[in-house]
């Protein structure tokens, strides 16, 4: 089995090698087949991500669905994730750590509340297993929403049959890819 380091680089190459046309429409893909599901079509609480170029992109979805929903975001604070509702396109402003969006206005702390959570992450495995960048930020906030249906999205590559795994490491209840659900 590749250790983190070697799984990281080899899925920073393999994206940087996919236009970004091509990773908008694999995305729509992918996030069809979240919205297809009995999970999402319940839930009345949804916490995704404001996607960084490399990732599954979400950003259509988001606009697609706040108004239906309420669509919780990450906002970066010091080592921990703090989350916010998503408003509108007019409520984002660059994040201070890595310039990734993030909504303004109040935090939201009903972690009980919260149905459905849409993961990032650079590779997943077989058993929904979940590897992130490296600093533990979704680790922590997953493990405050144990009761959140948790779903991975990825690139068909970024699923491995097996990554390595450390104690802290908190897997999906399902991972969904261009060809997985």
């Amino acid at each position: 089995m590749q250790n983190k380091t070697e799984i990281r680089q080899k899925i920073r190459d393999l994206k940087r090698a996919v236009p970004m046309d091509e990773k908008l429409r694999r995305s729509e893909n992918i996030l069809h087949l979240v919205e297809q599901s009995p999970i999402f079509k319940t839930s009345k609480v949804v916490l995704m991500y404001w996607s960084m170029a490399d990732e599954v992109q979400t950003h259509e979805f988001v606009n697609r669905w706040y108004q239906d929903k309420i669509v919780l975001l990450p906002c970066v604070d010091g080592n921990n994730l703090r989350l916010r509702q998503y408003s509108g396109p007019e409520c984002m402003v660059s994040g201070p750590q890595f310039g990734i969006g993030e909504p303004t206005g109040q935090e939201w702390t009903n972690m009980e509340a919260i149905d459905l959570i849409v993961v990032p992450g650079v590779a997943f495995d077989r058993k929904n297993n979940r590897m992130g960048r490296g600093r533990g930020f979704y680790d922590r906030l997953l493990k405050s929403t144990p009761k959140a249906t948790k779903f991975g999205v990825a690139y068909d590559f970024q699923i491995f049959d097996e990554i390595p795994v450390e104690p802290h490491d908190v897997p999906m209840d399902f991972v969904v890819s261009e060809t997985k659900n």
